[in-house]
């Protein structure tokens, strides 16, 4: 057996020196963390979403592209009587096969399929302009409204005056004044449709406005616009994101509620809820002019939700531990 060696070392083999690099000491070592790539991430883990968006997509695509070369006409065939409430076979029958007629025709010959596209492109379009109009000024005086207490102290008497009034008495009594046109009836679903989502801002933002990071913002004279861009509105994310979620379908279920009552649309753009209308009184004998606009109509309504909430889950950052 071998004797141990006990002769001591020198300091220059028990210690080394290692050189110092102030720049490799500042970097990170941990992977960066991008907040929207953890959301899509979080996001389109549910195959469910992917299948949402591809049906979504396609309608979408198929409301705005087939009205261009195949424009909708609901006049087309209204002085042949024999064109009428045509079931699909026989609307197939009697036109020839055709995917207009694959949905027979209405009241008036007209094609149901192509009502149906051209209805649902006017009830995205409608969607889509109300959310983005009543979202940004909502957001926007919300923010204000709830860091200001003298923003805060006029708007509340404002609010407290417009919210009396029912928002469906309103928009019906603005489009009897301005008319029932594209543009009238967004103006009149937008006039004081802001209002509720600044309220309901308002009261987020009074919740995280004296929180340190915003005092400490304000007691080095961060401007106010800079400390709600900076410091609130990025914690609202999910937040906007649900609120979006629940604003989208609700303008497409208004318009389809306004104009079965008769308060919506003119009868010269094509809409789901006129055609729901035109409908409703014969479906028991005419199904087929019934219940494929009302399909439509909930279709889009529930993928625009399902979607919505699915985003606003994957965007708060508690999913994304």
């Amino acid at each position: 057996m071998s004797k141990k060696n006990n002769t001591p070392r020198t300091e220059a083999e028990l210690f080394r020196f290692i050189d110092r690099d102030d720049i490799a000491s500042e970097k990170i070592t941990a992977p960066r963390y991008s907040y929207w790539k953890s959301v899509f991430r979080v996001f389109f883990r549910k195959k469910i979403n992917i299948f949402m968006i591809a049906l979504f997509v396609f309608i979408f695509l198929v409301a705005f592209i087939m009205p261009i070369f195949w424009p909708y006409n609901p006049m087309e065939n209204v002085t042949n009587g024999n064109t009428y409430n045509l079931s699909p076979s026989a609307a197939m029958k009697y036109f020839g096969p055709n995917i207009k007629w694959i949905l027979g025709t209405g009241t008036l010959g007209n094609s149901i399929f192509y009502g149906c596209i051209s209805g649902a492109r006017t009830s995205l379009l409608l969607a889509v302009i109300c959310a983005a109009i009543n979202m940004t000024i909502g957001i926007l005086v919300g923010a204000l409204w709830g860091y200001s207490k003298k923003v805060d102290a006029v708007m509340i008497v404002v609010y407290n005056i417009i919210a009396n009034v029912p928002y469906i008495l309103l928009i019906t009594v603005l489009v009897y004044i301005i008319g029932s046109g594209f543009w009238p009836f967004v103006f009149a679903l937008t006039v004081t449709g802001w209002l509720s989502i600044a309220y309901f801002f308002r009261t987020q933002v009074m919740i995280i406005r004296d929180r340190e990071y915003s005092l400490a913002s304000r007691c080095l004279g961060t401007p106010v616009a800079r400390v709600i861009s900076k410091n609130i509105l990025p914690f609202l994310t999910s937040v906007i994101v649900t609120l979006l979620a629940t604003e989208l379908p609700s303008y497409i279920s208004m318009e389809v509620f306004l104009s079965f009552i008769g308060v919506g649309l003119s009868a010269s753009i094509p809409s789901l809820g006129r055609m729901i209308q035109q409908g409703q009184t014969a479906f028991l004998t005419y199904p087929w002019a019934f219940w494929p606009p009302v399909v439509i109509a909930s279709a889009i309504t529930i993928i625009l939700y399902l979607l919505g909430q699915n985003l606003a889950d994957a965007s708060d950052p508690r999913t994304h531990m």
